[in-house]
């Protein structure tokens, strides 16, 4: 084979010549190259030739310091983060414009870190040109913007006039508790449903939330409507009219009742409703509240689920509450059937022997009813359960149920604890709602400390209820200082806990204003 030369191709039979790569010399420095349309080395062509000329090396964006939000020109506000993939496109649609023109491409962009305080946001380009006849080359270039404060439209009516409301969420729930609100209060915190109202305001029966734009308040109500079976109407006002641009103000209200049913009431229905329901009943319990009614028949443990529209066609109420429930004391318990598992929760028959707590001692009135609590119940042990035999009602169906029907005496609903005063290792967030102090009742206080603290009970009893929600850990705890409690009683795990953040001194004064605007901690 001659030198210089290639093996031949399989089966050809001829020499194929070795391509080579011809090499130039630079016109301008004399360095040996590659060919290409300039004639000159890429150290050559960049020291003569800057893609970046015309690129602006300096811009400004404005900033809203409120709502953390930046101006779109002409006037849409976007809301992103430091650093975010949405602050970067914001500032890169600032330079598009010029790219355009000189016919230069992006290839790449990066942040470059700027002090916090500095009011200045850097970037590193990495742009590309053809230049020279069909020559691309690639430079990279830095762009600083000027951060100018300023408010939004939403942010300066606020200031100006902090009850400068555009629309009103009115939530409301006819019930004789606030129960369901300290769930959804904590659904709200959860989801960060709450976080764009200017202020949050009790009123009788409920709660109202005030937004700058009908868009906010019509995401809480959709959000409503996907955890509580809720009932809507909306009203509108005319503020003010601009005769020459046919501009109208309006300020919108969203009625939202909350359905009247909550877990733990019992419910008698009527003859027409148990048949439409399949033969549930007459005597159910509402064991959960989405947005649908969860009704358990206890004793036969079947489960109905009524969504809003059925429950507002059949309407019935609840003929007794959480509120009356009474304290009985187990005295024997048989079991009747095995543990079984119904729509998530565990549920077993058996019949149970028990007495009122408060004749324990006294007399020897005893009730041996069918319960669905069976795999909690063990003798000795109390519980809480609505009174049939003593008990003074007023409700129609409960009189038809029992003049048809031979109904139980007791219906137990939960095991009881020992009430004692201890401490938790976890704390919730609250909403800081502003409290009308002039109209409130006397012993107001009092009611709503017990209410809360029975919905902390009912978190540690319900793992599916502290799924929902968001449940902190206190620093302030501290393992000495809680009391002894029984094995027995429950408790949330530590697994389940988040770690609170706990911000600085020096944050804590130049976040002030902006902590109180958001959710305070109660432990």
């Amino acid at each position: 084979m001659l030198p210089g030369s290639a093996a031949p191709a399989a089966g050809s039979g001829m020499f194929v010549p070795t391509q080579t790569v011809g090499t130039v010399l630079c016109c301008i420095c004399g360095v040996s190259m590659q060919p290409n349309p300039a004639n000159m080395c890429a150290r050559c062509l960049r020291a003569r030739v800057d893609i970046t000329e015309g690129v602006p090396r300096h811009a400004a964006v404005v900033y809203c310091p409120d709502c953390a939000s930046y101006l779109q020109p002409p006037r849409s506000w976007l809301r992103a983060g430091p650093e975010s993939p949405e602050l970067m496109q914001i500032l890169l649609r600032r330079l598009n414009r010029p790219l355009a023109r000189l016919r230069i491409s992006l290839s790449g962009a990066e942040f470059v870190f700027s002090e916090p305080h500095s009011k200045r946001l850097r970037l590193k380009l990495r742009l590309r040109r053809e230049v020279l006849h069909g020559v691309v080359l690639e430079q990279t270039h830095p762009v600083e913007f000027t951060v100018h404060d300023r408010l939004c439209d939403a942010c300066a009516r606020a200031q100006s006039n902090p009850d400068q409301w555009v629309a009103v969420v009115q939530l409301r729930q006819h019930v004789p508790h606030r129960r369901t609100f300290l769930y959804l209060e904590q659904l709200f915190l959860k989801h960060g449903q709450a976080s764009l109202a200017l202020r949050v305001a009790s009123a009788p029966g409920g709660l109202d939330f005030f937004f700058s734009s009908r868009s906010h308040a019509a995401r809480l109500v959709d959000f409503l409507t996907t955890v509580a079976p809720i009932r809507t109407q909306t009203a509108k006002q005319l503020v003010s009219h601009n005769t020459k641009s046919s501009v109208y103000n309006y300020k919108h209200t969203f009625s939202v009742e909350i359905c009247p049913i909550c877990r733990e009431d019992l419910i008698a229905l009527s003859p027409q409703v148990s048949r439409d329901l399949g033969g549930l009943g007459p005597l159910v319990l509402c064991i959960k509240v989405t947005n649908a009614i969860a009704l358990l028949d206890p004793l036969t443990l079947r489960v109905h689920h009524l969504d809003e529209k059925k429950y507002r066609a059949y309407n019935f109420k609840a003929a007794l509450t959480s509120k009356q429930l009474v304290e009985y004391i187990v005295l024997d318990i048989e079991h009747e059937s095995p543990e079984i598992t119904v729509d998530g929760s565990r549920y077993q028959l058996a019949y149970a022997q028990v007495a009122r707590a408060s004749d324990f001692g006294k007399n020897d009135t005893m009730f041996t009813v069918r319960t669905h609590l069976g795999h909690l119940l063990n003798p000795g042990d109390l519980v809480l359960g609505y009174d049939l035999y003593g008990a003074n009602l007023n409700d129609d169906d409960m009189d038809t149920a029992m003049m048809r029907h031979s109904l139980p005496e007791v219906i137990l609903v939960k095991k009881s604890y020992e009430k004692r005063p201890r401490t938790r290792r976890w704390k919730l967030k609250r909403l800081p709602v502003e409290e009308d102090g002039a109209n409130k009742a006397k012993g107001e206080e009092e009611k709503r400390a017990d209410e809360y603290e029975e919905f902390l009970r009912d978190l540690e009893r319900n793992s599916e209820m502290r799924f929902q929600i968001d449940l902190y850990k206190d620093d302030d705890y501290r393992s000495e200082m809680a009391s002894t409690i029984g094995d027995d009683i429950p408790s949330v795990p530590i697994e389940e806990l988040i770690d609170d953040l706990s911000l600085g001194d020096d944050d804590e004064e130049e976040d002030g204003e902006d902590a109180n605007a958001h959710a305070g901690m109660v432990s």
